[in-house]
């Protein structure tokens, strides 16, 4: 490490959890990205508050970036390291505080993963809905203000999350929102860190509200001719106002690898829409009445049904691997994954373009959405000894954006910015992004939190 003074501080503060270890920088370079891995001069595993505050107080004196990372499992670069800097992990921080079960909240530290919080409150008849498909750190989650298959019924990240531990880049420590539902006390400083992918400070803590387990969890799913009806399909039970907690779509090539990779049975390579309904049993069959009838209006197939939590359980993991299995379709394969977000009436026609398009680039992308909220994602397989083959990905992916924004739209439902989608935020928001580096400036005068994500400062 350059800065010999910043290494002598780090190690005696942390011991043996501050490495400048080629392997352990290597294992902290990147997320599942499709960049060139970055190493850090040195990572940091910090386990209190206290000394994520120290680590960033010395960084700030020495001016030296800091890149925090959770499980590396962000897709648009927001977690690549810094050639100059330090990878703060925070994998040390994983501890559930306090759970208030009859209050449906509870606390926990940032490398919490969904998984294992759910594990934790098995008992409590109670359950924590937001479900990207990579079981990713909570403070990740926050940083990049996640969501996944449950928002159409539970929101995202932004609508759980009601307080944070934030560690501001001069090493000051604060604590937003409060465990009420409501408070209209003051500037909402939760959501201001909610998606700020780091560049503000390191979230140690998230406060979370919780869901009652529903009394009946059905799911199923239904096959239709063409993408467009299954996409009408799901607008469609949006616009009825169906109670419905997952709405998932699956294209063709999506099907055809999903049922190789994760062997599914009884299944048919077309494209399809996968259903959960949560509720009583009577509103239940209700809201399933409703759907198999507007289903079969579009010309889909008869329901079938994932009966046992074995099951459900393996259709819904089928759903989390997507990513994973489109990785697994040869040795050379990078993945290109991007995600766009329109409103659901706009939908069919965006989905529709994307679809063309990767056809006229003569490009294989399986396509999976959260289309209960107009979210859908493209995974693009190339091979990057191929010339070329990464500019003709950004070049569908410029011509993807410009429809989104063209139909309303927003460059990113979840993923977040990172490196990946710079330009694009400058298209999306060129009024904000001036206010935006404002903010940044304010806090971090010094551009040590993760600089060069999102927006370049300078």
């Amino acid at each position: 490490m350059e800065n010999n003074t910043l290494q002598t501080e780090l190690s005696s503060l942390l011991k043996d959890r501050f490495s400048i270890s080629k392997s352990t920088r290597a294992n902290y370079a990147r997320g599942e990205d499709a960049y060139e891995a970055v190493l850090s001069q040195a990572v940091v595993f910090p386990e209190t508050n206290e000394e994520v505050s120290k680590i960033l107080s010395l960084c700030n004196k020495h001016k030296i970036p800091v890149v925090p990372f959770g499980t590396g499992t962000s897709l648009e670069g927001n977690a690549v390291g810094n050639e100059n800097g330090v990878t703060l992990s925070l994998e040390k921080m994983n501890k559930v505080l306090s759970v208030n079960a009859g209050d449906f909240d509870c606390r926990v530290q940032a490398n919490v993963t969904r998984k294992q919080l759910n594990e934790h409150l098995r008992d409590d008849g109670v359950f924590f809905p937001i479900d990207p498909g990579a079981d990713a750190a909570l403070g990740g989650m926050a940083s990049t203000s996640a969501s996944g298959t449950m928002a159409v019924k539970y929101g995202t990240m932004r609508t759980v999350v009601s307080g944070l531990t934030v560690v501001l880049p001069s090493g000051e420590i604060v604590k937003t929102g409060t465990r009420t539902k409501k408070s209209s006390a003051g500037y909402n400083l939760t959501n201001l860190f909610i998606g700020s992918e780091g560049t503000l400070g390191v979230i140690t803590e998230v406060h979370l509200r919780l869901s009652p387990i529903p009394e009946s969890i059905m799911s199923a799913v239904c096959h239709f001719p063409d993408l467009e009806t299954a996409v009408l399909t799901s607008q469609e039970v949006i616009q009825y106002g169906v109670p419905i907690a997952r709405i998932e779509m699956l294209n063709k090539d999506q099907m055809e690898i999903c049922i190789n990779y994760s062997k599914l049975e009884n299944m048919e390579e077309k494209p399809t829409l996968f259903f959960e309904f949560h509720g009583s049993e009577e509103s239940n069959k209700e809201a399933i009445k409703i759907v198999e009838e507007l289903s079969k209006n579009n010309n889909g197939s008869d329901f079938k049904w994932a009966v046992s939590l074995e099951d459900r359980n393996k259709l819904w993991q089928a759903r989390h691997d997507v990513y994973y299995s489109v990785k697994a379709q040869g040795k050379n394969v990078k993945i290109y994954s991007t995600d766009v977000c329109v409103p659901v009436s706009n939908l069919v026609e965006c989905i529709n373009f994307a679809e063309t398009e990767i056809k006229k680039f003569g490009l294989k992308a399986p396509m999976v959405g959260h289309v209960g909220d107009g979210n859908f994602h493209a995974i693009i397989m190339y091979d990057p000894a191929v010339e070329g083959s990464y500019q003709k990905i950004r070049d569908f992916s410029d011509k993807l954006i410009d429809k989104t924004l063209e139909l309303e739209g927003t460059i990113t439902g979840e993923h977040g910015i990172g490196l990946q989608k710079k330009a694009y935020l400058l298209k999306e928001h060129p009024d904000n992004l001036p206010l935006m580096k404002s903010i940044k400036r304010s806090l971090d005068p010094n551009n040590i939190m993760n600089p060069g994500k999102i927006f370049d400062l300078n």
